[in-house]
């Protein structure tokens, strides 16, 4: 059985991100899978961060990486999820944050 705890995701305030995360950009999948797969070959450990209508491309650049790239020595460490309700316009918006590890 596979258990899920909702935790809130952590935001930068600087603005500046770290060489283990990836925001996940308005582009095609492929594009980010491969940059992605760049960075995960130095680090070993990737945090892909994306929210609203782009956490389906998260979700796809992870399978990706895991099921097609790195198949058998990649896998997914954690996945949080949160959300946020803006003050000014009442407007819910999703984030995501799935960790990738290389073996």
């Amino acid at each position: 059985m596979i258990r899920m705890v909702l935790q809130e995701v952590k935001r930068s305030e600087n603005g500046t991100d770290d060489d283990d995360r990836y925001f996940i950009k308005d582009e095609s999948v492929m594009t980010s899978a491969l940059e992605v797969l760049t960075k995960i070959s130095s680090n070993n450990r990737i945090v892909l961060m994306a929210k609203g209508d782009l956490i389906p491309n998260a979700v796809a650049v992870a399978n990706i990486v895991t099921e097609n790239m790195l198949k058998g020595n990649s896998s997914i460490q954690d996945i949080k999820l949160d959300s946020v309700i803006s003050n000014e316009s009442g407007q819910m918006t999703s984030n995501i944050e799935i960790t990738l590890l290389k073996n």
